[in-house]
C-alpha cells in the first residue's frame, strides 16, 4: 500500500481534479489518501497556499505540485516505491 497525503482547502476546484485522479489510482496502485486542509494550520498556509494541490508520499520528501495529469500521477507515485 502508498499512504499520500493530499494538500488541499475547500472550494479548490483544483484540488478536487487532483482526489479524482488519485481515486481513480487507488485499486490499481493500492492507494491510502490523507487529505490535509491547510487552512488548519499557518505554516501549511505559508507553505502550500499558492501551490495546492500538492501531493506526498510517506515514505518521501518528494512533493508532486499541480498540473500533473494521471500519468504523471502515477509515474511520481510508483517511482522509487518500496
Amino acid at each position: 500500500m502508498i499512504s499520500v497525503q493530499l494538500y488541499t482547502t475547500l472550494g479548490c476546484h483544483l484540488c478536487e481534479q487532483a482526489f479524482a485522479l488519485l481515486h481513480e489510482l487507488r485499486a490499481e496502485l493500492g492507494l491510502s489518501i490523507e487529505p490535509i486542509e491547510i487552512a488548519d494550520s499557518d505554516e501549511l498556509i505559508e507553505r502550500y497556499g499558492v501551490r495546492i494541490p500538492v501531493v506526498t508520499r510517506a515514505d518521501s520528501v518528494a512533493e508532486l505540485g499541480w498540473p500533473f495529469d494521471a500519468g504523471q500521477l502515477k509515474a511520481f507515485l510508483t517511482e522509487n516505491a518500496p
